[in-house]
């Protein structure tokens, strides 16, 4: 718990949502785990008991490394820690191999890397704006942002339940993009780089991070319209982000090239064999990647966070198999544009409430069906009330269409729990309720893509204001 406190900054109120969020983890131990729970046992196992030279070429278990070499690495270290656990569970050989202590180090591993995640949350809310007269005025956007990021209902159940470190990896994204408000530039394009060779599904918004690198770093002076001056160009700057791209990817990759392993790497990393659907029910649609020609227009940081928002979720839709998961690398940015704005607020809630139950067949077997019912509940509960009293002044979030969309899926989740099971049609057609649930959240979260581009093209570009 000790990690919790690098974070608070004298907040006691912060320090309360991360403890109290990390006790939720804890008792949540217990429940079910999906195969990806065995996939990094065995990337334990992989990177504890061989040598460098087999990491990727290593193919006991269906479950291959796949991740980039700092990923490995970071199992690396963390198998080091395992073997005081159970030592059992880092044998290459053993196969869905599973014990209490196994369970408890992956367990808490998760909740433990992720004081990085509680870290960059407290960065990330002293970058909220204090535009409004008075302390409390000021506080109350940066507790809501808080509470939709700490408490996030995707990340609770893919990583403390399903299992994944995802907290861990988007604490890098966000303490990267807080570090670009900050006007840290150099070491929020550092963050970045480490953070595509832990991940390359981040290559999904490396546009936007180039192109506000380019713009608001590289040319050092910008005219009151918000364009750039064309004779300020630093080739200094240009050549030391290259250059930080360069080291990191030596560090990451070079050990790699010196045995002539990257072909081998790369074909673990890009698996285009594995086909265009990285599963059927996962919502969304394939076509033309389509964010970056917007990307190309914007300025500033919160222009840059549009951007790489539109980037994370026009990859969602269109991209060659994507994980449903992948939904939270726009989610959690959106929540830094909710508390800023009411229609980015509007847009949050569509897209964080359907994809969110868009991960509900994640967690298939009984026992969690009421935790995750009861889990979502809670954070849209208090993300819907929190976020219009703040905006109570202006006009209502949803409008009629939406609010039917969204209440429709209370009678979607009743169909597909406690109804379809009982039917003629679950031997037969037992894919129905996956169908459903694509199909339904696809539309809101298409619909949210939508508003957020139509949002970033009629807004005025830094410096404009709209006529009155």
């Amino acid at each position: 718990m000790a990690a919790l406190g690098i974070a608070t900054g004298g907040s006691n109120w912060f320090s309360a949502l991360a403890l109290g969020v990390t006790l939720l983890k804890c008792l949540l131990i217990p429940t079910y785990h999906s195969t990806d729970f065995e996939v990094h046992r065995n990337w334990l196992a992989i990177t504890h008991s061989l040598p460098i030279s087999q990491w990727y070429y290593e193919a006991t278990s269906e479950w291959t490394l796949d991740y980039p070499p700092f990923f490995a690495w970071f199992e690396y270290a963390l198998s080091h820690v395992a073997k005081y656990f159970d030592q059992e569970m880092l044998n290459v050989r053993n196969l869905n191999y599973s014990s209490s202590r196994t369970l408890l180090f992956q367990r808490f591993s998760v909740i433990f890397t992720d004081a990085l995640f509680v870290y960059a949350v407290h960065e990330c809310c002293k970058c909220i704006d204090g535009k409004k007269a008075g302390k409390e005025l000021t506080e109350k956007p940066k507790f809501i942002l808080s509470v939709l990021l700490l408490w996030n209902f995707g990340l609770l159940i893919v990583d403390h339940i399903h299992f994944q470190y995802n907290g861990f990896l988007s604490g890098l994204m966000l303490l990267s993009i807080a570090r670009f408000f900050q006007k840290r530039h150099m070491e929020g394009a550092f963050l970045f780089a480490v953070l595509l060779h832990f991940k390359h599904i981040y290559l999904y918004v490396a546009p936007a991070y180039g192109v506000y690198l380019l713009r608001s770093y590289c040319f050092t002076a910008n005219k009151p319209d918000g364009s750039i001056r064309w004779n300020s160009f630093s080739f200094v700057r240009l050549i030391s982000l290259g250059l930080i791209v360069f080291l990191v990817s030596a560090l990451s990759l070079g050990p790699f090239l010196a045995l002539n392993q990257l072909p081998q790497v790369f074909s673990r990393l890009f698996p285009f064999k594995r086909g265009l659907c990285h599963a059927y029910w996962a919502p969304n649609f394939w076509a033309l990647y389509s964010a970056l020609d917007k990307v190309l227009s914007v300025i500033g940081p919160r222009g840059f966070l549009r951007c790489l928002i539109l980037c994370a979720l026009s990859s969602f839709l269109f991209g060659w198999h994507v994980h449903e998961k992948a939904i939270l690398l726009a989610v959690l940015p959106m929540s830094l544009l909710s508390v800023g704005k009411a229609v980015d607020a509007s847009i949050f809630l569509i897209l964080t409430t359907t994809g969110h139950y868009s991960l509900f067949p994640l967690l298939f077997t009984a026992p969690e069906l009421p935790i995750k019912i009861v889990l979502m509940l809670l954070f849209t509960t208090y993300s819907i009330s929190s976020l219009k009293t703040l905006f109570r002044k202006e006009k209502p979030l949803f409008n009629w269409m939406e609010t039917f969309y969204l209440l429709g899926l209370g009678p979607l989740e009743v169909f597909c729990e406690f109804v379809f099971p009982f039917t003629s049609w679950n031997l037969k057609y037992p894919f129905i309720p996956l169908l459903l649930t694509s199909v339904y959240c696809a539309v809101g979260i298409t619909y949210a893509w939508l508003k957020l581009y139509v949002s970033v093209l009629t807004d005025p570009p830094v410096g404009k204001t709209k006529k009155q």
